[in-house]
């Protein structure tokens, strides 16, 4: 098992959000989560990434069999953990490929393993940014910088493939992005799809799932999964509503 989440509660400001959530992943498998708003579907995404003010109160989650929430974020990070932002940060003055190379090679120097040359990492970041229609221009400038939501979405998937992480969490990587920026973005995630990597998908609506069709689909309502079955369930959601299912 990759990913084992047992009865966890968490909040924040004193807020109990989850719930009682359990979860289980396997390696190559893509689960989505979807509910209603406050339904607790970013703070799961937050809890498990290590983001600062949330709070465990009870339960476990074990990452390849190690105790999730006793690594900070960056142990996270270089454990394999990678959490896409449903709403992507600037950052100003700090190159795409400076922010890149220096993420690569500090998850690779706390792994133990070599860091990558400039021109193994040109390379990479290459081959990925032409396969999401990223221009080398757009790499040089300042993170997020000036850019689209559709161009700071397909950003992100271009950091997530050089990264390569196990366990990626994308929170609403469907949010604002029109047709064609999802068409793209769900080409990037179905890239890499790995029987070694696995993927929890965050979203409100069945559109992302009709290009990224997941193994299984859990119904998050009141920070507990309600549901849980396959793709067939978002279309379920779709006519049914969230009330219909967590009735």
């Amino acid at each position: 098992m990759m990913l084992e989440i047992s009865d966890l509660h968490a909040g924040i400001d004193g807020k109990s959000i989850l719930k009682g959530l359990s979860l289980s992943v396997n390696a190559g498998e893509v689960h989505a989560i979807m509910g209603p708003n406050g339904a607790g579907k970013s703070t799961l995404g937050y809890v498990l990434s290590g983001r600062q003010g949330y709070e465990v109160t009870s339960g476990s989650v074990s990452f390849e069999g190690r105790d999730l929430l006793a690594l900070e974020a960056h142990e996270r990070a270089a454990a394999g953990l990678f959490l896409g932002f449903q709403y992507p940060v600037e950052i100003p003055g700090v190159s795409n490929l400076n922010f890149l190379r220096t993420a690569l090679n500090a998850q690779r120097r706390l792994r133990g393993e070599a860091e990558a040359s400039g021109a193994e990492f040109m390379k990479l970041v290459k081959r990925h940014a032409d396969d999401l229609g990223l221009s080398m221009d757009m790499l040089k400038r300042p993170v997020n910088v000036g850019f689209s939501g559709g161009e700071k979405k397909r950003n992100e998937m271009v950091q997530m493939a050089v990264i390569g992480p196990r366990l990626a969490v994308l929170d609403e990587t469907d949010s604002g992005l029109d047709i064609d920026a999802l068409r793209v973005v769900s080409e990037g995630i179905n890239r890499l799809r790995a029987p070694t990597r696995a993927t929890i998908l965050i979203t409100h609506y069945q559109r992302l799932l009709d290009y990224v069709v997941p193994d299984f689909i859990h119904v998050l309502v009141d920070g507990r999964i309600v549901r849980s079955g396959g793709a067939e369930l978002a279309h379920e959601l779709e006519r049914e509503g969230y009330g219909a299912i967590a009735a």
